[in-house]
């Protein structure tokens, strides 16, 4: 038989209402009360809304549920979930708990603002019982919403939160599973999914971190960040108004990078960025999308988990990202902070940035070249070892490029591109978007 359709979102509200087991509320800040208005909308609401609430008023949200945290936070969500979970209880365990699955549905989200200049995000959060009188699950999700009008990313969080609800009671088999359901009919460019928390009898047999990484593995985020002390959080925690340093880590360089490398970028970052920004952090990253012209596959979770533990292991958190291009990368950090990005590599990056044909972009090379540097990116290119040089770039030597060696290196001043490209690079190098780096101190 063939696989039945999917169900759309509407249907899905519907079989939750029909559901004579499930009950819950709903509190939902910003973005509108979308969520709850799909259940209310499409029939026999009565069978599984117990409340809905919107405390858009900063008193008012204060007052239910505490002073102190940010109104669109994982502290204010998890306020907002503990309060609405014991109100829910308290008021309908005794009469209903037998015969009924509660859950408490809450988010706070920031939709675009009317001037278009605010960061377009939220939290979610779901608290549900597999069984009448059971434990409590928790879901915790941090989303970006990428539609560019208010509307589009009200309805984006209706669909979401649907989504969730109907997962947690119909997906439960995997985490692939689950966050197929969570995402479906929301296209990568209308929200991102970067960060998954999970607690209780649901997902005791899932493994954090490779939920995390199936986050980006199956197009779920651009990129995932695994921080150096393991607590897995979104990018924007991390990033958010930093002066940030990026290692790419090349397939066939692994080996060869180090801390030393990351640690002395960061290190001569300039006071102006550092004065500008919260602070400066540093991370290795790779990208986990096979490129278009790649006969490999994509990266599987394991193999990512396997990648960022053993750079991990060289000092600093990983950036998972899925795409390959340097500029893209940069356009995602762009979306966190506005200090200058500095990306910390060695020679092969450069050449693999400068020989790149851009398939993707009408300007090909030119146009991918202005947006990298148009990201605020500056290449701060660290010297090689002679035998990376002639083992891994066999392709560029003969595309006609040259070097010299310096004591068994060659630096970023010591290559000679073909023609016509040598101007272009002199005058990237004059121009300071290459900046030439020593060897680190050992």
């Amino acid at each position: 038989m063939p696989d039945p359709e999917p169900l759309d979102t509407h249907q899905k509200a519907l079989s939750i209402n029909l559901d004579a087991h499930a009950f819950g509320s709903f509190a939902e800040i910003g973005a509108g009360q979308e969520v709850a208005r799909w259940f209310l909308q499409v029939g026999a609401a009565s069978g599984t809304v117990a409340k809905t609430i919107s405390a858009y008023d900063k008193e008012v949200s204060d007052d239910l549920y505490g002073a102190g945290t940010r109104y669109v936070s994982r502290p204010r969500l998890q306020s907002m979930l503990e309060h609405e979970w014991a109100q829910l209880l308290s008021q309908l365990n005794a009469t209903r708990g037998a015969t009924t699955r509660f859950f408490s549905f809450v988010d706070t989200v920031s939709a675009r603002n009317f001037a278009g200049d605010n960061e377009c995000h939220g939290w979610i959060g779901l608290r549900f019982q597999m069984q009448p009188f059971g434990p409590p699950s928790d879901v915790i999700l941090h989303i970006n919403l990428r539609d560019n009008s208010n509307l589009a990313q009200q309805a984006a969080v209706g669909i979401l939160g649907v989504n969730l609800i109907y997962a947690s009671t119909h997906n439960l088999s995997s985490a692939v599973e689950f966050l197929a359901q969570i995402a479906a009919d929301l296209p990568l460019s209308r929200i991102e999914i970067d960060s998954v928390a999970l607690k209780g009898p649901a997902f005791d047999h899932w493994d954090p971190r490779a939920v995390h990484a199936t986050l980006v593995a199956n197009q779920h985020a651009e990129a995932v960040v695994f921080p150096f002390d393991g607590d897995l959080v979104p990018c924007t925690d991390l990033l958010y108004k930093k002066a940030v340093v990026i290692a790419p880590a090349a397939y066939n360089l692994t080996e060869r990078l180090n801390g030393q490398m990351l640690q002395a970028a960061l290190a001569s970052l300039p006071k102006q960025d550092l004065a500008q920004s919260k602070g400066s952090i540093g991370f290795f990253s790779f990208r986990c999308a096979a490129a278009a012209n790649d006969q490999s596959a994509d990266l599987t979770v394991p193999q990512i988990l396997e990648r960022v533990d053993a750079l991990q292991k060289l000092g600093s958190g990983v950036l998972v990202f899925r795409q390959r291009e340097i500029y893209k990368l940069a356009a995602f950090v762009n979306r966190f902070t506005k200090a200058r990005i500095h990306v910390a590599a060695e020679i092969p990056v450069l050449m693999r940035a400068l020989q790149d044909n851009y398939a993707d972009l009408a300007g090909g090379l030119l146009e991918g070249i202005a947006h990298l540097f148009r990201e605020n990116v500056r290449l701060s290119i660290f010297p090689t070892p002679v035998s990376a040089m002639q083992g891994g770039l066999a392709a560029a030597v003969l595309n006609g490029w040259k070097w010299k060696e310096v004591n068994g290196f060659v630096g970023a001043r010591d290559l000679e591109p073909p023609e016509p490209m040598n101007h272009l690079y002199r005058y990237l190098i004059g121009s300071n978007f290459i900046l030439p780096m020593n060897l680190p101190a050992k």
